[in-house]
């Protein structure tokens, strides 16, 4: 179960497209996460972190999409789920083919 978030979902959108509006209106890149930060009260690492991902979502930037990372966790979850039925499988196959061999008593 992930960890409960510090800042609203509203507020993570609000913030990186507030970040993006002042990247476009001064045309600079530099210092709009600094000062957008501290007008809402974030950490500036934090919305960094924010906005870094929002650009690879948009395709602005290659990596994972949030979508893609999503997804991932879900297949790895699955396979380790799939992994563990397998090694029960192979535990029971391995105790009945020993009860066969196995002398009987009557």
């Amino acid at each position: 179960m992930p960890a409960p978030r510090k800042y609203p979902d509203e507020l993570r959108e609000r913030a990186v497209r507030m970040v993006f509006e002042m990247r476009e209106q001064s045309g600079q890149r530099t210092g709009a996460i600094a000062r957008v930060g501290e007008q809402l009260g974030i950490n500036p690492e934090t919305l960094r972190n924010w906005v870094n991902q929002a650009e690879v979502d948009t395709g602005q930037k290659p990596g994972t999409s949030s979508e893609d990372r999503q997804r991932i966790a879900e297949l790895e979850r699955e396979v380790r789920e799939l992994r563990r039925a397998n090694a029960i499988l192979k535990s029971a196959s391995a105790f009945f083919a020993a009860e066969l061999d196995r002398p009987q008593q009557r």
